[in-house]
């Protein structure tokens, strides 16, 4: 949006606001003459009466050309852009007409399948050079589509073993349905080449105080740093598929397999994020984080639970010094929640439309893994892999409170392989997909409270 119009509608907003407070003072004026009993104004209330009216005109007259002026930078700016998006269009008509390639190589729909053709090339299975060229000519989109891959994570130019561009945008899609306290976290590319990340970290600040007098020595105390490592670890699947599959299939079963793949590295990355627990090849989640803050509730009653998050939500304040973003809880607990009753069998949660009062939370969506509802003024998250095996009775689960955006997830984009020679012997090829990722939660532990610790006890309905 234009800067001039920017400031128009401020300017308005403002104008605005004003002619309601004069329209308050001008009631005011007569209410209180009904509540007096009087049929006129005292003198002294009638001119005020009539200087705010003169005054709600001038503002009237104000706002009118106000919208005038805003309507024509509107019907401007709109104009601009459709000259451009005109002028875009007849560039990429140009750039289509000028090309060989119309579209990219693996669109989505076309009859082409990827994995079919890199399978067809690495098991020399590609007699005329169909497959390999089509996966150049892959590779060369990739190569001058980079802008368009910011979301997968991309950690180099890896040719025609990157997956295409409608596939990422799946992956994409699935891994929002299926790592949900992963998506919350600050998520950057993983930069190529290196094994670990490291982070700085400031241990013990500078210092100030009051000078005792003029001329005393002036408070000097030196920073201290340190670092959080974040090591780089690989999450990787594989299916073994026939020959004849790759070399016969009308269809493109490559869509199929990759999409299960990839919803399963989804899950296995939020996994990781929640409870990976630094060893054997994992990630240190944030529930093996040294630092966050635990909060233990003796009872898993909504009145104390109710009262353990509001604790959570003020050590994040008095911890972190700034404030949390997000409550992120199992679905069965969100669900407990909503159960609840207070003693005349109302519900203790209901809808943000039904303008609730005295409720403990508000009922944003009927939704699965992301926002549901509101809580101690903060959005409501909800994630199934969250543990429910805590605790003496091994149902238990766990709540979160935490500042997401102090959290760093570090991942590659997702690679694929083939690999005929594991079964060679059953005319039989292995197709992997692979990926690296890389998270810290240790550059601030006290952003992070979990209600519970050992568990709350299991949830119970009815």
């Amino acid at each position: 949006m234009d800067e001039r119009l920017r400031r128009l509608i401020a300017k308005r907003e403002a104008t605005a606001k004003d002619r309601e407070q004069l329209l308050a003072k001008r009631k005011a004026i007569t209410d209180l003459a009904e509540e007096e009993a009087r049929e006129d104004l005292l003198p002294e209330e009638d001119s005020e009466f009539r200087e705010l009216t003169a005054q709600v005109k001038s503002k009237d007259d104000d706002l009118r050309q106000l919208d005038e002026r805003i309507a024509e930078l509107s019907e401007e700016e709109e104009r601009s852009a459709k000259l451009t998006e005109g002028a875009l269009a007849v560039k990429r008509a140009q750039a289509r007409v000028q090309s060989v390639n119309e579209g990219r190589v693996y669109e989505r729909g076309n009859g082409r399948s990827y994995l079919q053709d890199l399978a067809r090339v690495q098991l020399n299975m590609d007699g005329d050079g169909t497959a390999r060229e089509r996966l150049q000519r892959h590779a060369q989109d990739i190569a001058s589509a980079q802008e368009l891959r910011d979301l997968d994570r991309t950690d180099g130019s890896g040719g025609y073993f990157v997956p295409p561009v409608w596939m990422m945008g799946q992956y994409i899609e699935l891994a929002r349905a299926g790592r949900a306290y992963a998506n919350l976290v600050t998520s950057q590319p993983l930069p190529p080449g290196t094994d670990s990340i490291n982070i700085p970290k400031v241990a013990s600040g500078t210092a100030t105080a009051v000078q005792t007098a003029d001329n005393t020595a002036v408070e000097e105390q030196d920073l201290d740093d340190t670092s959080v490592t974040a090591p780089v670890r690989t999450i990787a699947g594989q299916q073994d598929v026939a020959i004849q599959l790759l070399d016969q299939s009308p269809v493109s079963f490559d869509e199929v397999i990759f999409r299960d793949l990839v919803a399963d590295y989804a899950t296995k990355a939020d996994l990781q994020v929640i409870s990976g627990s630094g060893s054997a090849g994992q990630v240190t989640g944030v529930r093996s984080t040294s630092g966050i803050v635990t909060v233990a509730a003796a009872t898993a009653t909504v009145a104390s639970v109710y009262a353990k998050i509001a604790d959570a939500v003020q050590r994040v304040h008095t911890g972190r010094f700034m404030a949390p973003t997000v409550i992120v809880m199992h679905p069965r607990r969100w669900a407990w929640f909503l159960a609840a009753l207070d003693g005349n069998d109302r519900p203790l949660v209901v809808p943000q439309a039904g303008n609730p009062q005295n409720a403990i939370a508000t009922l944003g969506a009927v939704a699965a893994e992301q926002v549901v509802g509101q809580m101690h003024g903060l959005p409501v998250v909800t994630d199934p892999n969250l543990p429910t095996s805590l605790g003496t009775g091994t149902n238990e689960d766990v709540i979160h409170v935490l500042r997401a955006s102090d959290l760093l997830l570090y991942e590659s984009g997702i690679r694929s392989r083939v690999l005929p020679e594991v079964g060679s012997g059953n005319l039989t090829v292995r197709l992997q997909v692979y990926g690296y990722i890389a998270f810290t939660a240790g550059r601030y532990p006290q952003s992070v409270v979990e209600i519970g610790g050992a568990g709350l006890a299991a949830p119970t309905f009815g």
